[in-house]
């Protein structure tokens, strides 16, 4: 019996899984035989693993493991991003096994503690094999405290001259987008830094308007939308209600398309997610959809 030879997949395969988000590459690996055996033989598209939704809602330390030994120790940078089933001794163990990361982002991993991100670090710093590490993301960890960001500071080296801090809005950062967190704020080898409202080692955030008003999130609460400070005392600055909760200043909340029914807007995060029947005179939310059909109901009884 004749056996039927698998055609090898064309050259350009190469150039494509270069650029390929990892979800696209494990979907790749069950295409066929030869689909898995090249990307999992190249190295190169191994080297700098980003995990985000909805694969880091179920990455586990036994896998995370795995994915990162097809770095073969090379793994440059490393983007967990709400990750919360990766814990302390998982990241240890990549990081043990990679000593040439240059970007470590755990931002949102809940599982992990502050004390185990400080201890990584310090492992990467201490191999003499490792290169410098520039980068530190760790923003949404419980109980970071001052201790942990002065640890860290001395791990990262400063530049002989730092590039000047680019203000950091609160409408253009989310702790769920690799883009947001690598490129919005990318001179920061440390995204956290102490409020100077409360003290506290968390996000801090400028306002568009004012270059004063600086804080985290908790001391000064910011639009979804333009970023600027929401302050119900200020009558400049009152705020509009929205179908997903979240907070938009009133002359944001003017321009937002709103709901037939209730009147109330999207903030533009939510709105391609939770838009229910668009039409051309506008949309109804499914708040309403669900009040108008148990009233049905209810009519029927």
């Amino acid at each position: 019996m004749e056996v039927e030879e698998v055609e090898s997949p064309h050259e350009a395969i190469f150039f494509v899984l270069a650029y390929l988000p990892l979800q696209e590459l494990l979907l790749m690996t069950q295409v066929s035989k030869s689909f898995r055996d090249v990307v999992r033989d190249d190295v190169l598209v191994w080297l700098n693993i980003v995990v985000e939704r909805p694969l880091s809602l179920r990455l586990t330390n036994e896998i995370l493991i795995k994915i990162a030994s097809k770095a073969h120790g090379m793994l440059h940078s490393l983007a967990l991003l709400n990750c919360v089933k990766i814990t302390d001794e998982g990241l240890l163990n990549v990081v043990n096994a990679n000593p040439l990361i240059t970007k470590l982002y755990v931002a949102g991993c809940t599982g992990l503690t502050p004390d185990g991100v400080v201890m990584a670090v310090k492992t990467l710093v201490a191999k003499p094999t490792s290169t410098t590490l520039r980068r530190v993301k760790m923003s949404g960890l419980y109980n970071m405290k001052k201790e942990h960001l002065w640890t860290l500071k001395s791990c990262i080296p400063i530049p002989q001259s730092p590039p000047r801090r680019k203000p950091r809005f609160y409408h253009k950062y989310t702790s769920s987008s690799y883009s947001s967190i690598n490129e919005e704020d990318d001179a920061r080898p440390i995204d956290v830094e102490i409020c100077p409202k409360c003290k506290e080692v968390k996000l801090v955030f400028d306002c568009p308007n004012e270059a004063e008003c600086k804080g985290c999130f908790d001391c000064i609460s910011r639009c979804k939308v333009c970023g600027r400070c929401c302050n119900s005392d200020m009558d400049d600055d009152e705020q509009g209600d929205t179908i997903c909760n979240d907070i938009v200043c009133l002359d944001c909340w003017l321009r937002l398309p709103k709901c037939n029914h209730c009147n109330k807007p999207f903030c533009p995060q939510h709105a391609d997610t939770q838009l229910i029947h668009p039409t051309s005179k506008g949309f109804i939310c499914q708040i309403c959809i669900t009040n108008s059909l148990a009233f049905a109901f209810h009519r029927l009884d």
